[in-house]
């Protein structure tokens, strides 16, 4: 069969990522062993491949075991309990909480300093139980409301002043259709404009990809988009690309794909989440390229 094949170069990595698995792996070089604290990132194929370089992946009850080590902060960030807990277990942190995120934890702080004294309301704009979530919510502790959906908005109280974020990884159109609608719930409820206030967290590099990610569907016949099967951000532009080309397929690894998925003179799009390294996007264009 007869394909054109194109891996699209603005996909893999982000920026955090990149630098916290450039971090683990000098540990690793280097001594051979490093406990993460959860998944580096959320992609089955990476996290075996460090794992075989000697990274070992411990959930916070795993934490609490441990003492005078070396543990490695993921690109999410954690909440101030889990700084406390390392200092009081001497514990060695390597930090790579990703620039993004430090500054959002940072203004949900000063935020939530702001409302407390006029009764307000934190809201986030994520994936419950997500781990970047979990690290914003544990800045106030756990004074927030997660926002996943519209549903959600039934738990606020919109005759007080309301004031919301969003996870770095969020769609941000979805974004903005909830930071519409409680314009609105604002207004039927009588309370002044002012009562709210919406602030623009989604990472740069994610937001950028949406669009793109439509014009590269656009593009082909054919879409592969390569996520782990965990990640949030995977699910959300695969959405992305699906809207733009009906014929996208969304696989964790090369041996998920259908030949019957492709037809001959197929023009075929391989691209991926920000949790999916390029070697692995490269490994799915040359496996449709050699079984198709």
């Amino acid at each position: 069969m007869e394909l054109n094949i194109e891996v699209d170069k603005k996909s893999g990595f982000c920026y955090g990522v990149v630098k916290a698995i450039e971090k683990a792996e000098e540990h690793l070089k280097e001594r051979g062993h490093l406990y993460s604290l959860g998944s580096i990132v959320h992609n089955n194929t990476e996290l075996e491949r460090l794992r075989t370089r000697g990274m070992e992946v411990i959930d916070h009850k795993g934490m609490e075991k441990l003492k005078d080590t070396v543990l490695f902060i993921r690109a999410h960030g954690e909440p101030p309990e889990s700084y406390n807990l390392a200092q009081d277990n001497n514990l060695t942190l390597i930090d790579c909480t990703c620039p993004v995120v430090l500054r959002l934890q940072q203004r949900i702080r000063e935020q939530y300093e702001l409302l407390k004294p006029v009764n307000g309301q934190l809201l986030i704009f994520g994936k419950r139980g997500h781990a970047e979530v979990n690290g914003l919510i544990g800045q106030v502790d756990g004074d927030a409301i997660v926002i996943e959906n519209e549903g959600d908005l039934a738990l606020v109280d919109f005759k007080r002043a309301v004031a919301i974020f969003s996870q770095t990884t969020k769609d941000p159109q979805q974004y903005d259709k909830i930071c519409r609608l409680i314009e609105e719930k604002i207004k039927e409820a009588g309370s002044p404009p002012e009562f709210f206030c919406s602030f623009n967290t989604i990472c740069g590099q994610v937001s950028s990809r949406h669009p793109h990610l439509k014009k590269f569907a656009q593009k082909h016949s054919v879409i592969i988009f390569v996520t782990g099967r965990e990640s949030s951000n995977g699910r959300i532009l695969f959405e992305s690309c699906l809207s733009a080309n009906s014929r996208s397929y969304s696989i964790e690894k090369p041996d998920e794909i259908e030949e019957d998925w492709f037809t001959d003179g197929d023009s075929v799009g391989v691209c991926g989440a920000t949790s999916t390294p390029m070697w692995l996007l490269k490994e799915v264009a040359q496996y449709i390229s050699e079984n198709i």
